[in-house]
């Protein structure tokens, strides 16, 4: 199956972007009273050159979805830019991604544009959402010019709202796989980082609908207050 979706994604990417419409592509959907269990969400994390979104760049995007509170690993979009010009010596033992997978990777606008297209302005989860947010407007403002802005969920914040008592000792994506015990091979590769992700989100909403969270809205207006409790105790 994850073969057939490869050769599928080849497929798609063969018309460069110029020959598309931009301005017809999925407009953003807002945060409103849509059920989480109708709901599909794209789950994100991105494989970039440094941490700083002022000079470091995107070189691969893994994300898969949550599709009606299910995860359909037949729909899920994972890519190597294509960025030869890029030093990537400094974060290559942490992603994996050398120079002759960056020479033969996706041409970078192709594969932004198609990745917008696949995400369909659905909402977007990230862990520590902020970072992803950053590389990936920016990358979609250069490369496409593109400035629409996109609901986004914070799971490092999702979780410990949701699991105050874990709070404390669960800071990191593996410090949360580890207290809820997921088997995730390949950590730190893109795709595989939007799997734990998505897992532990399926985790949250389980406790969420539990708690009476049960649209998107709901959720939004939860984060607000975990974020206010936050700053109380910071006072």
């Amino acid at each position: 199956m994850l073969d057939k979706l490869k050769t599928w994604l080849n497929d798609k990417l063969t018309g460069p972007a110029e020959y598309h419409d931009l301005g017809h592509l999925p407009a953003p959907r807002a945060a409103g009273d849509q059920r989480l269990e109708n709901l599909r969400l794209i789950v994100l994390d991105l494989e970039t050159t440094g941490l700083n979104p002022a000079k470091d760049r995107v070189i691969a995007v893994g994300a898969v979805t949550i599709d009606r509170l299910a995860i359909p690993l037949a729909d899920q979009f994972d890519l190597i830019l294509r960025r030869p010009e890029l030093d990537i010596r400094e974060t290559v033992l942490i992603h994996g991604i050398g120079p002759e997978a960056l020479t033969k990777g996706h041409e970078t606008r192709d594969a932004l544009l198609h990745l917008l297209e696949w995400m369909n302005g659905n909402p977007i989860l990230a862990f520590h959402s902020a970072f992803d947010r950053k590389f990936l407007e920016k990358a979609l403002r250069r490369q496409l010019g593109y400035t629409q802005q996109h609901t986004w969920v914070d799971v490092a914040e999702l979780m410990p709202a949701f699991f105050p008592e874990a709070r404390e000792s669960c800071k990191r994506l593996d410090h949360w796989v580890e207290h809820f015990n997921l088997d995730i091979a390949a950590r730190h590769h893109a795709a595989a980082d939007a799997l734990a992700t998505a897992e532990l989100s399926l985790i949250a909403f389980r406790e969420a609908r539990r708690q009476g969270v049960v649209t998107l809205d709901d959720l939004h207006q939860r984060l607000r207050y975990y974020q206010h409790l936050k700053t109380l105790h910071r006072m």
